[in-house]
């Protein structure tokens, strides 16, 4: 982890090692085996998490070469050629890796509208050969002039990529099999739905609703075509890449991006590990123990799902982190209130790297940039308030980020909104809008209360931009109001927005908050003059208050959330708003301790003067520490709850479909009986109120002519953007026409399936339903484990 220079004032007091690696001196062949382990201990950790959780080694390796080959080597001579001069090497890494994923993209869309999947390998020679054989692209194969961090700070930025894959590996990779084999097995209810649609990305462009065969998605699908790249370059089967590998490498991405982002936008070094601290590590805070809030409603899913089960938050954040810094490289220069850094601005080839990457977040999550906009627009605002103009640099800005969504919205969305719709406190008004809760004050009260629980829940990551904001009586610079509105527009988007999946607006803002927080809290450091041992010694006793607080919340939370509905839930007739009432007693406990804290610590301040300045990032410090718990207590409810929505899945479901897939080709469609994911695999029978069955297509990597239609995009919208588990298939004739093909065959039924929809291939689970004995007549019998039979259509 090479590549970042202290500022006069974050240096500290170094040892003469970091003076040395701090520098752009020559490095010596053990100084340079010095500077690589802290790379190649995260780099170790992140493998020995895969391989430890049942990863297979082969295809571990073929990722690696994967990545290197198809996403890191172009992406990063591409970055290279557009930013004007060398930084550091962790940033040309990160970044370009991001632009990878971007030109990977491009590559997708041309190999699989012209199918050409077979060769999709070579698509990075599109980029190496010029950069080959081209006179003045050639220097970017070995840039010279980087900078380099100290050891220190190396070390640090080690620890939290190990951190990262460690709890993935708990949370995530040892909880669910790549493959369920026995009757038993589980997976997250998602997760077959997101591999059916990266099956389907690899043969289609655009790619289509899998679950009923040409039904168009009009959904945010550039995350699976990433997937289908992973696995057609990488030859890795899609489930490896879905269950063990994408998540924790992409998120690993993301630590080293928020890294880079807070170093370059702040001008300080110690802002990067701050940032993915406050980003990775400060959670959700409930305490209560399990999670009883129900977080769909509450602005943003539990901690566990917002990390892994949706595949295209993993993969969008990388992405959203690197929009926000080239933006914010943009408007660094807009403002005459910028600071004058050692960080060398990216030049003209910024407003590039902003189309790209708005171009690929546009469509890899649907939140993202609306959120962005929101920032701009407050930046922009800023500046004709104070400066009474709008740069042209901000105009083109908003005309790239306008542009993006125009393309989302009209090309990918299809002007569908997916169910979200305005209506003000619509996510939250549950809360207080019980009948029953009584006269209008006591409402008002928890209304009050329910937002101030919000804040509290989502927020605490944001603190450090309020002293920030507080020391510069709000004249920021346009960066920082970049920031600032990033971090508000999308709390205020969920606020203003019904449906469950407005949400993602609230998590879409999170990088913003980690980076402008980070800022504030550097800068509250730098005033304080903080000691290098003393900023040590305060992280790690914030660390051991999460610790404290998380044995507390969970060896004594149903006690407390007891005492927190006597002290704070008399004199209502609801219990609806009860879950809050632990966080908000808790809330009222620690505003008390540090009223008390900053008065005993004013009196220590008149016997130990050199105190007196550190009084602020101690308080900051010490309430983001309360949203250390969320992760470590995400691990805990994994171990001793189990996760919502984990349902069985037979492994003799995934063998029928992976045959399927080993003896059909691509443009085959399939047909069969099973429409209903049962949560205890039938166990009341046939009878079905959830049809959200997408095992067939997920496994065979084959479009089903109609499988489960609970995702379908149409239904979806006219939900208000929730999952339509019970409505009948809107096509009652096809649907007929389906079920006859396995209950009541006729040769002519099978025929218009073969004919008129391409059926070749109809797979019959008998738990759902056994299939009549006259199909025996009409199609051959192919396959037969017992559960599962597979017949092939003449």
């Amino acid at each position: 982890m090479d590549g970042y220079r202290t500022t006069a004032s974050d240096r500290g007091p170094e040892t003469a090692d970091e003076r040395r690696a701090g520098s752009s001196a020559p490095v010596t062949g053990r100084l340079r085996a010095v500077r690589l382990l802290p790379a190649s201990a995260a780099l170790a950790v992140v493998l020995a998490v895969l391989i430890g959780c049942g990863t297979p080694v082969a295809d571990v390796a073929r990722y690696a070469g994967y990545a290197l080959w198809a996403v890191l080597l172009p992406g990063t001579l591409v970055f290279r050629a557009l930013r004007r001069r060398p930084h550091t090497l962790v940033e040309d890494l990160a970044l370009g890796a991001v632009t990878g994923l971007v030109l990977e993209l491009a590559a997708w869309a041309v190999t699989v509208r012209l199918g050409l999947q077979s060769v999709a390998v070579l698509w990075p020679l599109a980029v190496v050969l010029p950069f080959a054989l081209v006179p003045g692209l050639r220097r970017h194969w070995r840039p010279r002039g980087y900078v380099r961090p100290p050891l220190s700070w190396s070390w640090t930025v080690a620890g939290l990529v190990a951190l990262t894959a460690v709890y993935f590996g708990e949370v995530f990779l040892a909880r669910f099999p790549i493959l369920p084999t026995g009757e038993p097995s589980r997976v997250y209810g998602d997760l077959p739905y997101l591999i059916s649609l990266a099956g389907n990305a690899k043969y289609h462009m655009p790619p289509t609703f899998p679950q009923a065969a040409g039904e168009p998605l009009h959904y945010h699908w550039f995350t699976f075509s990433h997937m289908a790249m992973s696995s057609v370059v990488g030859g890795i089967d899609l489930p490896v890449v879905a269950m063990r590998l994408m998540v924790p490498v992409l998120s690993v991405l993301t630590v080293l991006a928020v890294a880079v982002a807070a170093h370059r936008l702040s001008g300080r070094l110690w802002a990067g590990p701050v940032a993915v601290a406050l980003f990775m590590g400060v959670g959700e805070f409930t305490a209560a123990y399990p999670n009883s809030i129900d977080s769909w409603l509450f602005g943003a899913p539990a901690v566990g799902l917002l990390s892994w089960a949706s595949l295209s938050l993993a993969y969008s954040q990388p992405l959203l982190v690197a929009l926000a810094v080239t933006v914010g490289e943009v408007l660094r220069g807009s403002g005459a209130g910028s600071d004058r850094r050692e960080v060398p601005p990216l030049g003209r080839g910024a407003f590039v790297l902003v189309a790209l990457f708005a171009l690929a977040s546009s469509a890899a999550k649907a939140s993202t940039l609306p959120v962005t906009l929101g920032g701009l627009a407050v930046a922009g605002l800023a500046l004709a308030v104070t400066s009474r103009r709008i740069p042209r640099s901000v105009l083109v800005l908003g005309a790239i980020l306008v542009g993006a969504q125009l393309f989302a919205t009209a090309l990918v969305f299809d002007f569908q909104s997916y169910g979200l719709q305005l209506g003000l406190f619509g996510n939250v008004r549950k809360y207080w809008a019980d009948p029953q809760l009584g006269p209008a004050p006591v409402r008002a009260a928890v209304a009050l209360s329910t937002l101030a629980a919000f804040v509290l829940n989502h927020q605490l990551r944001l603190l450090g931009a309020v002293p920030l904001l507080w020391r510069r009586r709000m004249r920021l610079e346009p960066v920082q109001w970049f920031l600032l509105g990033s971090a508000l527009a999308g709390p205020a988007a969920y606020l203003l927005i019904g449906g469950f999946n407005a949400s993602y607006f609230t998590i879409a803002s999170a990088p913003f908050a980690a980076l402008l927080s980070a800022w504030g809290w550097c800068e509250l450091a730098e005033r304080a003059a903080l000691p290098r041992r003393a900023a040590v010694a305060l992280v790690a006793a914030a660390v051991l208050a999460g610790a404290v607080l998380t044995w507390l919340i969970h060896r004594f939370s149903g006690r407390w959330a007891e005492f927190s509905v006597r002290l704070l839930g008399r004199g209502t007739g609801s219990r609806v708003h009860w879950p809050l009432l632990p966080m908000l007693a808790a809330a009222l406990a620690v505003a008390a301790a540090a009223v008390l804290g900053l008065l005993l610590w004013r009196g220590a301040g008149r016997v130990r003067p050199a105190l007196r300045g550190y009084g602020g990032v101690v308080l900051v410090t010490g309430l983001c520490a309360l949203g250390l718990p969320a992760l470590p207590l995400d691990v805990l409810q994994g171990r001793e709850y189990g996760w919502d929505f984990a349902w069985a899945l037979s492994g003799r479901q995934i063998e029928a479909a992976r045959w399927v897939r080993a003896n059909s080709r691509p443009t085959d469609v399939l047909a069969t009986n099973a429409h209903c994911w049962q949560f205890d695999d039938y166990a009341y029978g046939p009878e079905c109120d959830n049809y959200r069955s997408q095992w067939l297509s997920a496994y065979s990597e084959r479009s089903v002519l109609v499988e489960g239609w609970a995702y379908a995009p149409r239904l979806v919208a006219r939900s208000g953007g929730g999952v339509v588990a019970r409505e009948p298939f809107w096509d009652q004739r096809l649907f007929g026409l389906n079920e006859d093909a396995v209950y009541r065959p006729t040769a002519e039924s099978i025929e218009r399936l073969r004919q008129e929809h391409r059926v070749r291939f109809l797979v019959v689970d008998r738990k759902a339903g056994a299939e009549s004995s006259r199909l025996r007549e009409f199609a051959e019998p192919v396959f037969d484990n017992g559960r599962v039979a597979a017949y092939r259509l003449p």
